[in-house]
């Protein structure tokens, strides 16, 4: 089943984004549970054999999310989204960086604005994120650091994931 389900992965280096539609077998409540609440992002945000470790997450307009992504030899990269906008079951908008482990971000690190919608559909949900980057250095640098690659296992970690919790 899991095939079935749509991702679409388009880089648009004139405007400087990554549009990214992908679906999931699971009614929209329980996808934005899965993005939203730190107990579940934590069981499959990270490409595995990482794992996503949240320090904070304060899920509301002004609020933030600091997390690490640690690896299999317990290393750690840090991250901060900065929740801008969020409109229940239907999309929130976030500022996104790399961060050290308290948050701070880090300049010479790509960022990213992201606008995340989901849309339910015959038992399914569609998410569609538009990620938007400064310049196209920073879009270059994400696509090299394999976020394609990264994300696609991180949302075969979600479909395992709602496969576990039916």
């Amino acid at each position: 089943m899991r095939n079935a389900l749509l991702f679409d992965f388009t880089v648009d280096k004139e405007n400087n984004t990554i549009l990214v539609k992908r679906e999931f077998a699971a009614d929209v409540a329980i996808i934005w549970d899965a993005f939203t609440k730190p107990e579940i992002l934590d069981q499959w945000w990270a490409p595995k054999p990482w794992k996503a470790r949240t320090k904070v997450m304060d899920f509301r307009e002004g609020g933030h999310w600091i997390y690490a992504m640690v690896g299999p030899e317990g290393e750690e990269h840090w991250a901060r989204a900065d929740f801008q906008t969020i409109e229940p079951q239907k999309r929130y908008t976030g500022l996104d960086a790399f961060s050290d482990a308290d948050g701070v971000i880090n300049p010479a690190m790509p960022q990213s604005t992201w606008d995340v919608h989901f849309k339910a559909q015959d038992h399914k949900t569609l998410v569609a994120y538009h990620i938007e980057f400064g310049d196209l250095a920073q879009l270059e640098a994400t696509i090299q650091m394999g976020f394609k690659e990264g994300l696609t296992l991180a949302m075969e970690g979600l479909d395992e994931w709602l496969e576990a919790n039916k």
